[in-house]
């Protein structure tokens, strides 16, 4: 089961890659229009950022308190995580 462990930290950290690309976008995008929506969507890809964070470092830091039975769990919210904030970069990236 710490294989799960693993890649679910593993799929987090590609999260927190896929977040530092649309935070770039979002923050370019703010200086060329200075619409307030960007900023609450660099808000929202920091927040995530930092969620991911977290979560990489807890798996590592107390990886002997997480119940084994979670560990799917957990995986299945990273990967649905990075499945929307994919489509999101996909349609900021390409509207149509």
């Amino acid at each position: 089961m710490a294989m799960l462990m693993d890649i679910s930290a593993a799929v987090s950290l590609v999260n927190i890659g896929v977040l530092a690309v649309l935070f770039a976008m979002y923050g370019r995008i703010y200086a060329n229009t200075k619409a307030v929506f960007t900023l609450g969507l660099m808000f929202f890809a920091g927040m995530l950022a930092l969620h991911n964070g977290i979560s990489v470092y807890g798996y590592f830091a107390m990886a002997p308190l997480y119940a084994e039975p979670l560990l799917p769990y957990f995986l299945g919210v990273h990967i649905a995580e990075l499945a929307g904030i994919g489509a999101l970069l996909k349609v900021t990236v390409r509207p149509f």
